[in-house]
C-alpha cells in the first residue's frame, strides 16, 4: 500500500477487538512516527501505554472523574476497556525560545497522526477519543502526568471488527480550502 492508498483506506475504527501489535511492533511504529515534522526536534510528547488490568485503572479513574449513579460510572468505566491497547497522548510543553507551545502541539498531532497512518498500513485498526475526562484530575493521576502536561486522549487500538467494514468517506473539495493573496483560487473562481 503505498502513502495515498494508506491515507484514502484509513477510518477511524469504532469496534476493536484482539489482538494488538504487540510491544516491539509498537516501538517499532512509535521510531517511525517520531519522523514527523517537530520544530527544534523537542519530541514534546510522550505515550502511556495500557493493556490489560492497567486499562481497568484507567477505567476506575474516568469513572470517579465522571460521577453519577453506580450504573453511569460503570458504563464509563468500561470505555477504557473497547480495545486490548490504549495508548494515553500526552503533550509534555517545554520552555522554548523559539517553539511555542501551539507548534508543540502541532508536533504531537503531526507524530500521532503519523502513527495511526502506520498502524492502518500495518492493518490495525484506531481511533483517536477525546473528552472531558481526557485531563480530569483522576486521571492526571493514574497517568502520571506532570503539572505542565496534558492528556489529549486516547488512541484505542487493535483488530478492526470485519462485521463492521468501514463506512463510505464523503468527497471533499480541496479547492474550497484554498485561497491566495492576490487570486481567487477556490470555487467559482
Amino acid at each position: 500500500m503505498n502513502v495515498e492508498q494508506t491515507v484514502l483506506a484509513r477510518r477511524s475504527a469504532t469496534r476493536l477487538t484482539g489482538p494488538g501489535p504487540d510491544d516491539r511492533e509498537l516501538a517499532e511504529l512509535v521510531e517511525l512516527a517520531m519522523t514527523a515534522p517537530d520544530h527544534g526536534r523537542l519530541s514534546p510528547w510522550r505515550l502511556v501505554v495500557l493493556r490489560g488490568d492497567e486499562r481497568r485503572l484507567l477505567g476506575g479513574a474516568m469513572a470517579e472523574a465522571a460521577g453519577g449513579d453506580p450504573a453511569d460510572r460503570e458504563r464509563t468505566a468500561a470505555k477504557a476497556l473497547r480495545a486490548p491497547l490504549l495508548i494515553s497522548v500526552v503533550l509534555c510543553p517545554q520552555d522554548h525560545p523559539k517553539v511555542p507551545r501551539w507548534e508543540q502541539l502541532a508536533a504531537t498531532v503531526c507524530a500521532v497522526q503519523t502513527l495511526i497512518l502506520l498502524l492502518h498500513e500495518r492493518g490495525w485498526g484506531s481511533i483517536w477519543r477525546t473528552g472531558a475526562l481526557a485531563d480530569a484530575p483522576p486521571v492526571r493521576r493514574v497517568l502520571g502526568l506532570a503539572g505542565t502536561e496534558q492528556s489529549l486522549g486516547w488512541l484505542y487500538i487493535g483488530t478492526s471488527d470485519a462485521r463492521r467494514p468501514p463506512a463510505p468517506r464523503p468527497p471533499g473539495d480541496g479547492r474550497a480550502k484554498l485561497s491566495s493573496l492576490l487570486a481567487p483560487v477556490g470555487p467559482g473562481a
